[in-house]
């Protein structure tokens, strides 16, 4: 199962996302100061968390790591809600309820969506 992200966790998932590229303890520590007064030990205990939980890869680079993200903020994000749903006690249920919350703009993203994958078993 996975779980949410605390406000620290979340904030440098986005950074990592954003970056779509490796980067250093170093480099999140200069990128969240440039909004916060933060600590360089702070970061890299996220960051270890981050790597522990299975979200960040690392490899080594002298006396530090670099880190990547394992997979996309969409691939995660869709984790998440795999995971919400397999916990409720009804799934048809929590479906209904999850369409009827759905925004205009996010209703025509879903059935996008639909349109390029289609549902499993039916034919194309």
């Amino acid at each position: 199962m996975m779980r949410g992200l605390g406000d620290l966790e979340s904030t440098i998932m986005d950074r990592m996302w954003s970056y779509r590229r490796p980067a250093s303890v170093r480099d999140v520590l200069e990128d969240l100061r440039k909004d916060r007064e933060i600590a360089y030990t702070t970061v890299m205990t996220v960051m270890d968390k981050l790597h522990t939980k299975g979200l960040l890869k690392r490899r080594p680079l002298g006396r530090a790591y670099i880190y990547e993200t394992v997979a996309s903020k969409e691939a995660y994000t869709a984790e998440l809600m795999r995971d919400s749903l397999a916990q409720s006690g009804n799934r048809a249920a929590t479906l209904v309820h999850f369409l009827e919350r759905l925004t205009p703009e996010e209703a025509e993203a879903l059935s996008a969506a639909l349109q390029v994958f289609p549902a499993k078993g039916r034919d194309e």
